[in-house]
């Protein structure tokens, strides 16, 4: 492929060498780089790719693309760049033969909903007959091809590669998640999308390898709609007019506001045999009852959001209530099967933010007992296991403090942080340090009309102790206390 080629929507300098000659593949890893490569040098937040410049033109890399000077053989064509991560989506695009072209782009941002969006807009689409690849937090799927995922959003040339797959396999549509940190990295570059949606605001992400204020994570929310053609907002947000500032996309929204195009109304809650869920009514721009097996008035602004997007794609009411009752998402809300007695629920709550609403939604339903499991990863932030706790403690009957990831930390260290916050709300908890013996004993203790959160792990099906992933899954550990049959039944 000639380079020439895949310069063509990228502002640039050639400042060394010539831009006709051929090249293999756009690599911004220093350590995969192989003859015939184009090196595209990022600065990241642990090394900066420009410091490897020289090494990968070693290495047989013929094109350096950098926005810093390098020093690199003469025989190295170097193209100049205000943005190498920008350079790096453009490449990948033109490289890729600009799939997105190819298929209807569906991008979806907030702090939370993204995931569980995703799969309810991919499993309507499917059910309608246009086939759809996802990206997001816990795989990417082309097909019947499941990739799982190192980051909710991955890096462009991933982004670009995973579209050409997708549109070489029959794909029509793609509906992705879109992280904040994406956005700022402009990993989402190189092309428009047809959709982008934003589902809600809250504080999060925001630290010295993230973020560095609020303001700084609503302006990049808000990218994404400088980058759509079509923008689907809740109308309900607080943030919408920061994240509506500098858009370019046309207009519509959903919620419970009189305001919204679509809205949401008479909203009730359902409970049976150990499967809880909610009703709805849909006016406005659709007319329509929603039922779903998912709890929560945020499995309202879920839903709405799956069914805003998949109105535009004229699938058929009965596709979108079918698809809709069916879906389930690994780790989020997961409703398990276990006894028609009481409700067991896997959740990927792991901050102080998310179990909070998790908790809140679930004594909706007014269980006997509201039973939270739940620990912290560790090498991270003390305050959130201080939080975490106080939040069980004061909203749930009882809370299992346990192990999550404790990674380079000991367990119970992890645990006395926890404690210390269950402590501050003065709610009844025990310490169980093996989480396979928390649940075992979660379950087999539990009590008739008993809501159990299993919170933190979700769709992982790892624990991460001293540097090394060891399987476990919840599911299975769940599995295995049914099979020894020690439960009220």
């Amino acid at each position: 492929m000639k380079l020439d080629s895949l310069l063509t929507n990228l502002e640039y300098r050639c400042v060394q060498g010539t831009t006709d000659r051929e090249v293999s593949d756009i690599v911004y890893d220093s350590r995969k780089v192989s003859a015939g490569d184009i090196f595209v040098c990022i600065s990241g937040a642990v090394s900066d790719g420009h410091d490897f410049a020289a090494e990968t033109a070693g290495k047989g890399a013929v094109v350096i693309v950098a926005q810093k000077p390098v020093n690199v053989p003469s025989d190295v064509t170097v193209i100049e760049v205000a943005d190498s991560r920008i350079a790096l989506a453009e490449l990948s695009a033109a490289y890729f033969g600009h799939p997105a072209k190819e298929l209807k782009t569906i991008g979806i941002t907030g702090t939370k909903g993204k995931t569980t969006a995703t799969y309810m807009v991919r499993s309507i689409l499917e059910a309608s007959g246009i086939k759809t690849g996802l990206i997001g937090t816990i795989e990417t799927i082309i097909g019947d091809e499941h990739i799982a995922s190192a980051n909710t959003t991955p890096e462009s040339y991933i982004v670009q590669k995973y579209f050409r797959k997708m549109a070489d396999a029959g794909c029509k549509c793609v509906v992705m998640e879109v992280s904040s940190q994406g956005l700022m990295l402009n990993r989402t570059g190189g092309f428009t999308f047809d959709y982008g949606i934003f589902t809600n605001l809250e504080p999060d992400h925001i630290g010295p390898a993230e973020h560095k204020d609020l303001a700084d994570y609503i302006h990049c929310k808000s990218l994404l709609f400088r980058h759509c053609r079509h923008g689907i907002f809740n109308a309900d947000d607080s943030h919408l007019e920061e994240i509506l500032n500098g858009h370019t996309c046309e207009v519509e929204t959903y919620g419970f506001s009189e305001n919204a195009d679509i809205r949401a109304s008479s909203v009730h809650l359902l409970g049976k045999g150990g499967t809880l869920g909610v009703a709805y009514h849909m006016s406005g721009l659709i007319d329509m009852d929603v039922e779903i097996d998912i709890p929560g008035k945020f499995s309202v602004y879920n839903s709405m959001t799956a069914i805003s997007i998949c109105r535009h794609f004229g699938v058929a009411d009965e596709i979108i209530l079918s698809s809709l009752s069916q879906v389930r998402i690994k780790g989020r809300v997961e409703l398990i099967d276990v006894s028609p007695k009481f409700t067991l629920i896997i959740d990927y709550a792991h901050n102080a933010m998310s179990l909070k609403s998790l908790l809140e939604t679930l004594k909706e339903y007014n269980p006997k007992r509201l039973v939270c499991l739940f620990g912290c990863g560790g090498n991270r932030s003390r305050d959130r296991r201080f939080e975490m706790g106080e939040v069980s403690s004061k909203l749930a009957d009882l809370t299992i403090v346990t192990s999550d990831n404790p990674r380079n930390e000991e367990p119970q260290a992890i645990i006395n942080d926890i404690v210390t916050g269950v402590k501050k709300a003065g709610g009844k908890y025990i310490t169980i340090t093996g989480r396979p013996e928390a649940i075992r004993y979660a379950i087999e203790n539990a009590e008739e009309g008993d809501v159990i959160v299993l919170a933190g792990k979700g769709h992982e099906d790892y624990q991460e102790i001293k540097g090394k992933k060891y399987h476990m899954d919840e599911r299975e550990l769940v599995a295995d206390v049914i099979k020894d049959g020690n439960f009220i039944k």
